[in-house]
């Protein structure tokens, strides 16, 4: 009795354990994931004070961008719980995740949150990209080789990613 006890104690540790640092890791791709977001909405904020006539094209595309990380947001919380060997949290946060095209494509049959985020991401990838895609390419070519236009906003990038590898996930 006493040793079938200290089983389910130990057991009920450890998955305790497991459910907080899965819980941890989760809230530190989350952190990646705003700090992301923040960075490419600073983006095209810039783009479009400096290139007002790319508005349309700035709101596409940092739509697209939204959609993919909020999947790859879903899918790290999904597979911490479900298949962490998916996540691969010995690297730096930006390359723990990596979905494939077919792997997006998979997950789009899903009936369930992640699925809906997959079918968004899938059909934004499969669309034909917006007529203004190339000069908004080359406006943050522009942006991006002058540093000086874009230090706040790489600094609060720069900061957030900082802050969040300072977070150790037992």
């Amino acid at each position: 009795m006493n040793r079938t006890l200290m089983v389910v104690l130990l057991g009920s540790l450890s998955s305790s354990t497991f459910a907080a640092d899965n819980h941890c890791l989760a809230g530190k791709y989350d952190a990646y994931v705003d700090a992301s977001l923040q960075w490419y909405q600073d983006l095209t904020d810039l783009t479009t004070t400096q290139y007002p006539q790319l508005k349309d094209v700035s709101e596409w595309f940092l739509s697209g961008r939204q959609h993919h990380f909020e999947l790859s947001r879903e899918a790290v919380r999904y597979y911490l719980e479900h298949d962490p060997s998916k996540v691969a949290t010995e690297q730096s946060v930006e390359g723990w995740l990596k979905l494939e095209q077919v792997d997006i494509k998979r997950l789009a049959n899903r009936d369930d949150q992640l699925g809906q985020l997959a079918k968004i991401t899938y059909q934004d990838r499969q669309s034909t990209p917006h007529a203004d895609n190339y000069e908004l390419r080359s406006a943050f070519a522009d942006l991006l080789s002058h540093p000086a236009t874009i230090d706040k906003a790489l600094q609060t990038y720069n900061q957030s990613i900082n802050q969040l590898e300072k977070i150790e996930c037992q």
